[in-house]
């Protein structure tokens, strides 16, 4: 009797599990097609241009499902049409993260890409180009845009290291001044010493011979010593650059930038991909 009773508390345990099993399923996927549905809305919310309902659509989308990569990638999407490319980064990264498809996780680590390629992050953007291209080799958009980042982080990378020569040079120069500067600087200490020792002796003898001059002077408050109107000038560091040197360096860095932005906009990046061609 014993017996009969655990087998059927077992198949009861048994049939409970399975129950909760497709209780839960069931609701896995009224959430995944509620978030399709809502995916569905902001696409056609950002079709007619509103863009904050169809942020708001995508986010319920997000909230319901966190299956449904369409819904970050295609508000990434969104994002970046406002410029907005830290939320859009944001959002692709999810997508890229949670989807099982090779081909949107290609969308969205290529449009990683073009997020730090308009924040001129070249490293980072060759990175997310060659993730892209794990998941789809034969994408020639992604392929151009990846040449193009490697060739602008050299061209930094280069600068960054012509500047650094130019600063040492700079440097280099300065410490080899430094006897010249301190021997005519002491030079000059020594005769302002013996202009004062003079100009001391002189108002002694004055002190001595006019004392009535002083009884003139008490009724007169304008007259007295003359402020020292020549004041020596401070003698620049050597380590420091003139006035002249830091704007010839400006100079040349803002020409350098210049050029690397004429490049940029001789070589436009392809653009992003907005459509989303899964269909549900």
């Amino acid at each position: 009797m014993k017996n009969i009773f655990y087998i059927v508390l077992l198949f009861s345990s048994f049939a409970f599990a399975q129950e909760d099993k497709e209780e839960k399923e069931k609701l896995r996927l009224k959430n995944l097609q509620e978030s399709v549905n809502y995916t569905w809305d902001g696409n056609k919310a950002l079709s007619e241009k509103d863009f904050v309902d169809a942020e708001a659509d995508y986010r319920q989308a997000i909230a319901k499902s966190a299956e449904n990569a369409i819904a970050p990638y295609n508000l990434g999407n969104a994002y970046y049409s406002k410029e907005s490319y830290g939320e859009a980064f944001s959002r692709y990264k999810m997508a890229g993260e949670t989807s099982t498809s090779k081909e949107e996780k290609h969308k969205a680590y290529h449009n990683m890409g073009n997020v730090f390629m308009k924040e001129k992050q070249y490293e980072k953007a060759v990175e997310a180009y060659k993730q892209s291209l794990r998941n789809d080799p034969t994408d020639e958009e992604t392929r151009y845009n990846l040449a193009l980042a490697q060739e602008l982080l050299k061209k930094k990378q280069d600068e960054d290291k012509k500047n650094q020569d130019k600063d040492k040079d700079q440097e280099n120069k300065d410490d080899k001044k430094d006897p010249k500067e301190d021997k005519k600087e002491g030079d000059n200490n020594e005769d302002k010493n013996k202009d004062k020792g003079d100009e001391g002796d002189k108002k002694e003898e004055n002190k001595e011979g006019d004392g009535d001059k002083k009884q003139e002077e008490k009724k007169d408050p304008k007259k007295g010593d003359k402020p020292e109107e020549q004041k020596s000038e401070p003698q620049k560091r050597p380590s420091q650059l003139s006035p002249q040197q830091v704007q010839n360096l400006l100079e040349a860095m803002q020409n350098e930038e210049k050029k690397v932005q004429e490049k940029m906009d001789a070589q436009k990046v392809k653009g992003v991909k907005t459509r989303n061609e899964k269909d549900w």
